[in-house]
């Protein structure tokens, strides 16, 4: 049977209506989110990979997208989508099966292909910000490929926006977009992009900011984490208790953390890992250019 999408429409309105039915739309991504002029607007870059694997120190990028768009530094209101960018790259290696399985890219889409730096590096100048649903992993695969991602400052939409407390209860990019009512072509880099982008400039439901905001507010500040040097083996499980972990390659317990709780862990730190007793701790600063990345922050002694 025929119809017109605007019946089609009229239908899904019908049964949202009912208490039984939620109805999801596929996203029609949108080039202009606000239309009126402001001066002091800043430039932002979505990105995506599709890889090989989930290995970041061995596995390799065969997709990259990009949306380009200007916002308001201020409030986190896009304004329009500049331009957008994909690109495929044929890796060492044949492509797993179980990983095409996740993003449907095969050996025979990427042969021959190559992401073109240049043309990568010309894209991305000018951007005060990237944004991506998982940075550390995005970024790690990213300044492995691309050393000009270490030059710019990230934020990640999977950790700096509170989906559970702005009651959205999974963290998973295609489960957030369903909670505003659209599906997408989930798992190719420019697609996931696209709908981050629409994700990040609707109101969210508890508190009705928009989610690029937060991640704005975490641009502003920068995070820490706090290295428990020489803390006594014994102290272990308090620091467990604290949230700190242990990290294999230093052998050293660390805990990250926010300007706002810094202090207050500190204090927390010194009877918890050292008994009370004095002690010298180092504190890692991690901004937006190290923040997400392998690469350290700096590092500062504090006595305890």
């Amino acid at each position: 049977m025929n119809m017109s999408n605007m019946n089609l429409e009229n239908i899904a309105i019908q049964l949202e209506a009912h208490p039984d039915y939620k109805v999801l739309r596929r996203l029609v991504p949108r080039k202009q989110f606000f239309d009126i002029s402001i001066s002091n607007l800043k430039r932002g870059v979505i990105i995506d990979t599709e890889t090989t694997g989930i290995d970041t120190a061995k596995d390799e990028i065969i997709e990259i997208g990009m949306i380009l768009f200007d916002y308001d530094p201020v409030t986190g209101q896009a304004y329009h989508v500049i331009d957008t960018c994909g690109e495929l790259e044929q890796p060492s290696k044949p492509i797993p099966p179980e990983t095409t399985l996740v993003h449907g890219i095969t050996d025979d889409m990427v042969q021959g292909k190559r992401i073109d730096d240049d043309k990568v590096a010309k894209f991305i100048s000018g951007v005060t910000l990237v944004v991506a649903h998982n940075s550390s992993f995005d970024r790690a695969m990213l300044e492995r490929r691309l050393p000009i991602f270490k030059t710019l400052s990230w934020g990640c939409s999977f950790k700096e926006i509170p989906w559970r407390n702005e009651g959205i209860g999974s963290q998973k990019l295609d489960y957030i977009l369903s909670q505003f009512g659209f599906f997408h072509e989930a798992h190719r880099a420019e697609a996931d992009c696209l709908a981050l982008l629409e994700v990040l400039q609707r109101p969210l439901p508890g508190s009705g900011r928009l989610g690029l905001s937060w991640i704005l507010d975490a641009q502003r500040q920068p995070a820490y984490r706090v290295w428990a040097t020489g803390s006594p083996f014994d102290n272990k499980d308090q620091l467990k208790a604290l949230g700190y972990r242990f990290d294999g390659a230093t052998k050293v317990w660390s805990l990250l953390t926010t300007h706002d709780r810094l202090e207050q862990d500190l204090v927390a730190l010194k009877q918890a890992g050292y008994n009370g007793k004095a002690a010298r701790v180092q504190v890692e600063t991690l901004d937006g250019f190290v923040r997400y990345s392998v690469r350290p922050g700096e590092k500062v002694q504090r006595v305890l």
